[in-house]
């Protein structure tokens, strides 16, 4: 199962944020289970870098990234990405629309957000970490 992860997951797990960093480090841990593969775009992870950079200095934040970047697959954004989201009337919010429509293009299955809310017009299935962890790894 292809699965999107979102920047509010990258995050978490880069800065540490507790409560959110203990379910978004498992998901993240799954690359290592044959059922699933991660993706994300290179947008979330410009938005992890700013974020990791911020609390960790830019040599930590980069070394940070790489990791991700080794265990994770990127999403392509070009400019059929940003034709879509732009021409998508339900989107309000032009970042959100970039990474749906990256996930879309990269035919994952699920997006995995903390931010539940800002993906109101997938068509795919929107969890938060938790719930996808309760639904599709330790409930099936």
């Amino acid at each position: 199962m292809k699965v999107f992860l979102d920047a509010n997951v990258l995050i978490a797990v880069l800065n540490k944020e507790y409560p959110l960093f203990s379910t978004a480090a498992r998901v993240l841990s799954l690359q290592d289970d044959k059922r699933f593969m991660l993706v994300t775009s290179p947008l979330c992870l410009a938005i992890a870098f700013y974020f990791a950079e911020k609390k960790s200095g830019t040599n930590l934040a980069r070394t940070k990234i790489a990791l991700l970047v080794s265990r994770l697959q990127i999403a392509a954004s070009d400019a059929e990405t940003v034709r879509q989201a732009v021409a998508d009337k339900r989107i309000h919010d032009f970042e959100d629309g970039l990474e749906y429509y990256a996930a879309v293009q990269s035919a994952c299955e699920i997006i995995i957000t903390e931010d539940k809310g800002d993906f109101y017009f997938s068509d795919l299935p929107v969890y938060s970490c938790a719930d996808f962890l309760t639904g599709y790894v330790f409930g099936n």
